[in-house]
């Protein structure tokens, strides 16, 4: 079974997101590899640890293979302080909006700042109702992947 993984991105230009959210988590991730073709990620997300291996984006960067599991959270802690750059931290809120659930990360520590809404499709020209709150579209602007904000954080553009 193929996984792909279809989803856009966009900046976010008002905390509307907040008072709609029916959920908030906090993320620490890591890579363990960030090249192009391959991304090796590693994430606690509040008390469960995922390791996550995703790969090159399409074109129109809304599509790529993802496969992910569950690890522990020592594991995954172990795994975070082999891994590469900066360590990404941030705020996730799940916001139910129309028939989909948008992820609005805002991101912490050097990329503070930072918050981006992701929303997930079934494919690449699905419609979706679009929150007052979303702002510029920046799916496949390779600056806004947490890949490369590990390598080059938000607070140094």
């Amino acid at each position: 079974m193929e996984h792909l993984e279809i989803e856009r991105k966009f900046l976010v230009k008002s905390e509307g997101y907040k008072h709609q959210a029916n959920e908030q988590i906090r993320i620490v991730q890591g890579f363990l590899n960030t090249a192009p073709e391959r991304t090796v990620r590693v994430r606690i997300k509040g008390d469960k640890g995922f390791l996550t291996v995703k790969g090159a984006s399409n074109v129109s960067g809304t599509t790529r293979f993802e496969w992910e599991t569950e690890i522990n959270v020592t594991e995954a802690t172990n795994l975070i302080d082999l891994c590469e750059a900066v360590i990404l931290e941030k705020n996730r809120y799940k916001v139910p909006f129309g028939n989909h659930v948008f992820e609005v990360d805002e991101f912490l520590g050097e990329n503070r700042g930072l918050v981006v809404a992701e929303v997930e499709l079934q494919h690449e020209d699905e419609f979706f109702d679009k929150p007052d709150w979303l702002g510029k579209e920046v799916t496949g602007d390779v600056r806004y992947y947490n890949s490369q904000l590990s390598k080059i954080p938000f607070n140094q553009w």
